[in-house]
């Protein structure tokens, strides 16, 4: 799936937001990828994700034991990625700060997962992710996403496979061009949800 097709499914599904938002990262930003509006339709977040499957098993070698993905965003798109490598599908989420894996999820020693996360703007919530993986002694061979809004510049601490990749405007809140900073904020994001 080309880059345009993905970016056309976000306009579909009216995801593809703008005016003042501040993302779960803490930067602001002119737009906004409301990936819930995608997720709620079954069939294209099934179509996006056997792309993302697609372009996955062409990139990365060796057998893949199971996803796991980092809550909120990330667990129905690594559910529908599991569902459609046929893997288990698991999830991270935040225990006093950190991401755990709970709820009995069986990962063990040298399993070798693929991480998949919904939108990449720095990483963090991937490097997280990885980082609770590798705890539990498992291989994350590869991390997938649907879009990549860092342009290539996030650095996550694996190779990140994604379906597009796009460098949206971010700013710190202390450098907002006039025309953004006129404008009230929003914010959409899930980091901060108990």
């Amino acid at each position: 799936m080309k880059q345009a097709k993905v970016l056309k499914e976000f306009e579909k599904a009216g995801a593809l937001l703008n005016g003042h938002f501040v993302l779960s990262s803490g930067l602001h930003s002119p737009v906004f990828l409301q990936k819930a509006l995608v997720f709620m339709n079954p069939k294209r977040t099934a179509r996006l994700c056997k792309a993302l499957a697609e372009k996955v098993r062409k990139e990365v070698s060796g057998d893949i034991d199971a996803i796991v993905s980092p809550a909120v965003g990330g667990i129905i798109p690594g559910y529908e990625m599991a569902r459609q490598m046929k893997l288990p599908a698991m999830y991270v989420e935040r225990e006093n700060g950190e991401f755990v894996l709970r709820r009995g999820f069986p990962l063990t020693k040298g399993m070798r997962v693929l991480m998949v996360e919904d939108i990449v703007t720095t990483g963090l919530s991937s490097r997280e992710c990885i980082g609770a993986i590798r705890k539990m002694g498992a291989k994350v061979v590869a991390s997938a996403c649907l879009i990549d809004r860092s342009g290539g510049k996030a650095k996550v601490g694996t190779k990140l496979i994604s379906l597009a990749q796009v460098d949206f405007p971010t700013y710190a809140v202390d450098d907002l061009p006039p025309e953004l900073a006129a404008i009230p904020t929003s914010k959409p994001g899930s980091r901060n949800l108990a």
